[in-house]
């Protein structure tokens, strides 16, 4: 049973995250064998706020712009 954890800047959509999802499932009931149902995804929304890079904050790269 795979276990997918997705982690995304806040602000997608609930459509961006059902075509996210529904493609994720099929890539792997294909290359790895398993059925939909048996694939469990969760999205985590993660704020500028909250996500780092070299560093600095997203939310202190945004403003840096």
């Amino acid at each position: 049973m795979p276990w997918i954890r997705v982690d995304l800047s806040e602000g997608r959509s609930v459509e961006q995250k059902q075509k996210t999802a529904q493609a994720i499932t099929d890539a792997l009931v294909e290359f790895c064998n398993c059925s939909p149902e048996s694939v469990s995804i969760i999205f985590n929304d993660v704020s500028s706020d909250d996500w780092a890079f070299g560093g600095t904050l997203l939310s202190q790269r945004a403003k840096k712009g």
